[in-house]
């Protein structure tokens, strides 16, 4: 049984995304698809629908090299090719070389990604890539679509015949026209085409005195339209080569016709790869113009959307340059039946509709515009009562189809359903529509069902405060401004802000204090509670969003100043190396500058030189220290490097690997390998040989 009924489709507005998706299709099998697009009831087959477009918008999104899905659908040559002896049209045999490029095209580029895009090349697995149906029909046509002179040797004479008769009708014509002409029997045009044949263009008066076959006339019986009695033979002529031609031409293409009717399965490959690929394609483009995302799939039921939009309302709004408000919530088992209430206008039915519609869409196979933190399961069903849906046929009137609708939820709600539920209890009395309200909320919830429920009733939202796994919310609204701000709160009930709404919309004072007076005290003050509430909720989301804000700069200036503490720590140690080389040079300096001011001293000379000498020794001694120590550090390893090597060598060989003896030319090959030791076979000789001493030349 199909729990996503038509009425569901329409109260949800899926059919105005059905349209949308209609027009983005290019070929009509995708139209008709998308006509008639609903959820689907095998998940498994779903969840691979997902990943398929999911990856075609990332080749989109990504600018990925992808041939375009502009193809013509294959249908009447399928149909014709299933029909012996057949024979396809040019325009047939068009199509087929274009879907067959077009084919290989998209299986070129899913090979090279086909570890990137695995939904997407799945889909061209099992197509065989060939230029066999092209290369045929290349054969026949040119780059017109013309059928070849060369395509047969009875073609190629006839279109000679032709083109020579064309050629003495044209010789013929031009003498005969420049005879006339001088005569002065021509009109101005000349000449004329009558029947896809040339003819002559004279003055009426002078018809008589032309030689040829009177073709026409004018409107006005000016002129005389005549053929050259000259041409008249040739032109039977050309029309007997032209039917030998269409003749040979159709012989030719049942010819081609039959040489790929073979290739049927293979066009029907064709066939299905494309039609899909639009379809996917037409999806794709929707997901792009919301900024579609693929929530994460729960197995659990739960609804956790973050930044979600109504479709059809962000499109809308879009085009008319207009803002969208989204809604976050989450509803899982602890919170999975949700009372909106709030004032009229409000947005409590968008925000149900918003979800109703994003469930619908993704079980459709469809991208949301929804923050890509969010988490959705599937359902197998959805249940909607949105909207006056009197039914005048059946003298049905909006109540008694709500309870209708409502015998029929109760028959098919379970933990796997989404109930949305617009305006529950209202259509009868008050009191005795909220009493039947309430009781019918109950038995929902103890069917373990989800659902969105919208309502002013009181009762209602009490039971809701009462259930363990049911919570309030409503949307919220600016007491200073008396104007809705779009935005759902969870955790208490809302008031309906009749009175306010009232005001805004022009009632005079009296009457708002009147009408106040004709309830109960406890009434007043409960609705004047809830809007108290829900300021005070309102001033304490304002106090908690700016401490969010004023935590995250705290956030940032800490990791702003440990980037600078990093940076100013790092430029004092350059500094620091920079202080110890220069004193280091310094010393030097002054080391020299002493040794220099002795000699100029000429006192002591040769004790001074001695002092140099052994300073430049000791000097020269410490860097060829250090030079060797580093040459044998590099030799060390080197020589390790080499040894691992030679170990990872002889760790492949194996029986039958092409060895050489160390040091040597000699190469033989492997007999035998046991306890480090190897029998080697080197020409006729055998011997055996300690695998260290032997060097790995292929395993």
């Amino acid at each position: 049984m199909n729990h996503f009924d038509q009425q569901t489709i329409q109260d949800l507005e899926f059919d105005v995304l059905r349209k949308i998706l209609h027009d983005y299709c290019v070929q009509p099998t995708a139209r008709e698809r998308m006509a008639d697009l609903s959820p689907l009831l095998d998940h498994s087959k779903l969840l691979v629908e997902l990943a398929r477009l999911e990856e075609f918008v990332r080749i989109r999104r990504e600018a990925v090299t992808f041939p375009a899905a502009d193809f013509e659908e294959l249908s009447q040559e399928i149909k014709w090719l299933q029909v012996k002896d057949s024979t396809l049209t040019e325009e047939g045999f068009g199509r087929i070389h274009r879907a067959s490029n077009l084919t290989n095209e998209i299986i070129n580029s899913l090979k090279e990604l086909n570890e990137v895009f695995p939904q997407l090349y799945a889909l061209t697995a099992e197509i065989e890539q060939t230029k066999e149906l092209c290369e045929a029909v290349e054969k026949v046509f040119n780059l017109k679509w013309q059928v070849k002179d060369d395509a047969s040797v009875e073609l190629q004479s006839i279109r000679s015949s032709i083109g020579a008769v064309r050629r003495q009708i044209a010789k013929n014509f031009a003498k005969v026209l420049k005879d006339y002409n001088g005569k002065g029997f021509l009109a101005d045009t000349g000449e004329a085409y009558i029947n896809e044949r040339r003819v002559l263009a004279i003055y009426s008066t002078h018809k008589r005195k032309v030689n040829g076959v009177v073709a026409g006339s004018s409107k006005t019986g000016n002129l005389t339209y005549i053929e050259p009695e000259v041409n008249i033979q040739l032109n039977f002529e050309l029309e007997s080569l032209f039917d030998d031609e269409r003749r040979e031409i159709r012989k030719i293409l049942q010819q081609l016709t039959n040489e790929i009717r073979h290739r049927l399965p293979l066009i029907e490959q064709y066939q299905t790869l494309l039609t899909e690929i639009d379809f996917i394609q037409a999806k794709a483009r929707l997901a792009l113009d919301m900024d579609g995302v693929l929530p994460t799939i729960e197995e659990e039921p739960m609804i956790d959307l973050v930044k979600a939009y109504h479709p059809v309302l962000l499109l809308n709004n879009r085009r008319l340059g207009r803002v969208t408000y989204p809604q976050t919530l989450t509803m899982d088992k602890f919170s999975r039946m949700l009372v909106i209430s709030g004032p009229n206008a409000g947005g409590k039915s968008i925000t149900m509709k918003t979800i109703g519609l994003l469930q619908i869409m993704l079980q459709s196979g469809l991208l949301l515009p929804i923050g890509d933190k969010s988490k959705m399961s599937l359902f197998h069903a959805v249940l909607t009562d949105i909207g006056d849906n009197q039914s005048i046929e059946n003298q049905l009137s909006t109540y008694s189809y709500r309870l209708k609708r409502m015998n029929h939820f109760l028959k098919v709600a379970n933990r796997r359903s989404l109930v949305l539920l617009d305006e529950f209890g209202t259509g009868s009395d008050p009191d005795l529509g909220g009493a039947l309200a309430e009781v019918f909320f109950e038995e929902l919830y103890n069917r373990k069902a989800f659902g969105v429920i919208t309502t002013h009733y009181s009762n209602i939202k009490l039971k809701a405060a009462q259930l363990r796994n049911a919570v309030n919310g409503c949307m919220l609204f600016n007491t200073e401004t008396l104007e809705p701000t779009y935005k759902l709160s969870i955790g208490q009930p809302g008031s309906s802000f009749t009175f306010e709404v009232a005001e805004i919309n022009g009632i005079p004072m009296s009457m708002i204090v009147a009408a106040k007076s004709k309830l109960s005290s406890q009434k007043v003050q409960m609705d004047e509670l809830l809007s108290s509430l829900q300021v005070e909720k309102t001033k304490f989301e304002e106090l908690s969003r700016n401490a969010d804000e004023a935590g995250q700069l705290a956030s940032q200036t800490i990791k702003d100043f440990e980037k600078r503490r990093e940076k100013f720590e790092d430029k004092l140690a350059r500094q620091q190396e920079t202080i110890e080389r220069n004193n280091k040079y310094l010393n030097h300096g002054k080391r020299m500058a002493q040794f220099i001011e002795s000699w100029n001293l000429r006192a002591k000379n040769k004790e001074l030189l001695d002092e140099v000498k052994k300073y430049v020794v000791v000097e020269k001694s410490k860097i060829d220290e250090e030079r060797k120590t580093k040459a044998i550090q590099k030799k060390i390893s080197q020589n390790t490097e080499v040894k691992q090597q030679k170990k990872s060598s002889r760790d492949r060989m194996k029986v039958g690997s092409l060895v050489r003896l160390e040091n040597t030319k000699q190469t033989g090959e492997v007999l035998e390998l046991e306890s480090g030791q190897a029998i080697v076979a080197f020409g006729v000789f055998k011997t055996k040989v300690d695998v260290f001493k032997l060097e790995l030349i292929r395993e």
